[in-house]
């Protein structure tokens, strides 16, 4: 990043051996995880929309006549098991009367099916994959579409990610800092886009202006991911910084695969509560529990497959601190629990706070176009580092040079970017074991390229 222009007498520090070092590794980290970058960009961006993306998708299914009087809810399960061939596991009360109950149904084959009903007639106004064109969003977002050891694997690769660009993030910073040279530029000094430093300067103001927001999209994601999300998890409820204690006799129980609460979020969606009643349930007791505690919809009821299992019933709201959960008997409809947000704990709470500004709802909607700019700058970013390569390429690419910024003589000057580097990936371990890789590749590289002597 920065104006280079001026190398040579005027700033003999542009390419100092600490400055070399860090430009080759935020060369090497663009490299490895830009691309995926991207793809957590496009599929974020459209994320945030989801609710104008599913309206417009399934407007059709989601919106019903308006009526004074409602179907037993008993009867929007029934029409929904059947329609989806399975059994129903949770269902969403919309806010309007205007608008379907959303049944979701797991099949026997392990798929899912989303199921609209209407509230008002029990009748099926449509079917489709479990949560539709935004679940799929979703899914590639996570990249845990395909489920499986290769979900998992690929759930890895966007922790890894996400560590490699808190290193672009701090490498980028290093290298628009102004020194004795010309630099911290606030505004473009080139015009001419056929050339070079149109594109360096271009890719320094994104980098400054969004730089803050892809950080922290990046930190705050990674709660989400298989190896660090778990331990800070873990870490979280030992601690007792997390998830309040069990409110009624017993602990918090896990949740079976497909047991997991809906839309429980971070804290609240690998456990459940034990229910005093083993066999009779109630679906009709549990929605007016849920009504006479003036939840406020939509929400969602999560009907447990297991005996013996509490009804979780979670609102779906906007802002974290208006979370809410209730815990409820299924055979008599008393409320076992009434958890919010106010009872998490100081981790829980910072966490469960990340997430919802990193999805966009936090704040309204200046938080959402915050977060798109975050993506539209990862866009830019890549598409300008890109051209900037293409434009310094060297002639020999087939010989295996990538052009890489060349790297500086002894080891004192990556000291530079170990100092960088190295915090983060003792913070991440995933991330300091894939640089450990890259270090040997590149030491492997650069002695297989090394210049041999010429024997006479």
């Amino acid at each position: 990043m920065g104006r280079l222009s001026s190398m040579g007498a005027k700033a003999p520090d542009v390419m100092s051996g600490a400055y070399r070092a860090v430009w080759r590794w935020h060369f090497y980290a663009g490299v490895l995880v830009m691309p995926f970058l991207m793809l957590l960009a496009l599929t974020g961006g459209l994320y945030l929309f989801k609710d104008e993306i599913d309206q417009f998708a399934n407007r059709r299914m989601i919106e019903v006549i308006p009526a004074t009087t409602l179907a037993a809810p008993g009867d929007w399960i029934a029409s929904a098991a059947k329609a989806g061939g399975g059994r129903a596991a949770n269902l969403t009360l919309p806010a309007s009367p205007a608008q379907a109950v959303r049944v979701r149904v797991d099949r026997p084959d392990g798929s899912q099916k989303t199921v609209f009903v209407d509230p008002h007639t029990a009748r099926v106004t449509g079917v489709i994959d479990q949560g539709g064109v935004t679940e799929t969003i979703k899914k590639l977002h996570s990249l845990s579409l395909f489920g499986g050891a290769a979900g998992k694997a690929l759930n890895i690769l966007i922790e890894i990610v996400a560590g490699w660009t808190i290193v672009l993030c701090a490498t980028g910073l290093y290298l628009w800092w102004p020194r004795r040279r010309q630099g911290a530029m606030l505004i473009p000094h080139e015009t001419d886009a056929r050339r070079r430093p149109f594109w360096r300067d271009l890719h320094a103001l994104v980098g400054l202006y969004v730089g803050g927001i892809i950080l922290f999209l990046a930190v705050t994601g990674m709660p989400w991911s298989a190896v660090w999300g778990d331990q800070v998890m873990g870490v979280v409820k030992a601690s007792g910084w997390g998830r309040p204690p069990a409110p009624v006799a017993g602990a918090w129980q896990r949740a079976e695969h497909h047991d997991h609460p809906a839309g429980a979020g971070w804290t609240m969606e690998g456990g459940v509560l034990p229910s005093p009643s083993h066999n009779r349930q109630d679906l009709t007791a549990v929605l007016a529990a849920a009504e006479a505690r003036e939840l406020p919809r939509p929400y969602t009821v999560s009907i447990p497959a297991r005996p013996g299992t509490a009804y979780t019933v979670t609102a779906q709201v906007r802002r974290v601190q208006d979370s809410r959960t209730l815990y409820i008997d299924p055979a008599r409809g008393a409320v076992l629990a009434d958890i919010g947000f106010d009872r998490f704990g100081a981790g829980a709470k910072a966490i469960e706070w990340g997430v919802y500004t990193h999805q966009g709802t936090q704040f309204g909607q200046i938080n959402r176009l915050l977060m798109l700019a975050g993506c539209i700058g990862v866009w830019l970013l890549g598409v300008s580092g890109l051209v900037m390569w293409w434009k310094r390429r060297p002639p020999s690419l087939s010989h295996g040079r990538l052009g890489a910024p060349p790297a500086p003589p002894g080891p004192r000057a990556r000291f530079a970017v170990l100092g960088i580097v190295i915090p983060l990936c003792i913070l991440y371990p995933l991330t300091g074991l894939s640089l450990v890789t890259v270090l040997l590749l590149d030491f492997a590289a650069r002695r297989v390229m090394r210049p041999r002597p010429v024997v006479s």
